[in-house]
């Protein structure tokens, strides 16, 4: 009998502690200052939007064609024939002159004098010049600047319990905002 008086004692403690777990889960769904919410709706009675307004400034890359003359120095290929045929004519006239070995002297001189005069006759004939033009395709980036509107949120009037309340929200709310409602003993 003793085992069934234990058993019995053991059977009424375990009912009593579920009863007495149950009682306080219970009583923690009203407690204060525990981490359960209430949550409830309010009647929203104004909306409106906060504009913030920006300058975006974007890249434009223009382009257009173009025309890029240049000059191009090649060296005159007719000159050393000028040179040549000046030596051989000063030369002949050279040959004109004196006799003997200073004949040989005067048409050597006629030569290197006639070289020279064909040859510097033009100083800036050395190279023979050409203009050219070519098109070309031009651009540069420039920037251009406009203003955006940007919402940035919404002032919200609403209605609980007969008493009004502002508050500011990400988004637009409709006709109800959701709300949390803390309710406290008065100290």
């Amino acid at each position: 009998m003793k085992t069934n008086s234990w058993i019995a004692n053991v059977s009424g403690l375990f009912i009593a502690s579920l009863v007495l777990v149950a009682g306080t889960a219970s009583a923690a769904d009203y407690a204060y200052g525990g981490n359960r919410a209430v949550y409830d709706y309010a009647k929203v009675v104004s909306v409106k939007p906060v504009i913030r307004y920006v300058t975006v400034t974007t890249p434009v890359k223009e382009c257009w064609e173009d025309v890029e003359h240049y000059t191009r120095r090649t060296p005159d290929a007719a000159r050393a024939g000028k040179t040549l045929f000046g030596a051989i004519v000063g030369g002949v006239i050279g040959h004109q002159f004196g006799s003997g070995n200073g004949n040989d002297a005067a048409t050597v001189a006629g030569s290197l004098i006639g070289a020279a005069v064909a040859n510097g006759s033009n100083r800036h004939a050395y190279y023979q010049t050409t203009e050219y033009s070519r098109p070309v395709r031009r651009c540069e980036t420039n920037y251009q600047s406009h203003e955006e509107e940007r919402i940035d949120g919404y002032d919200v009037i609403y209605r609980y319990h007969g008493r009004k309340y502002a508050t500011r929200t990400p988004f637009d709310p409709g006709k109800k905002l959701k709300i949390r409602v803390d309710v406290r003993p008065a100290a």
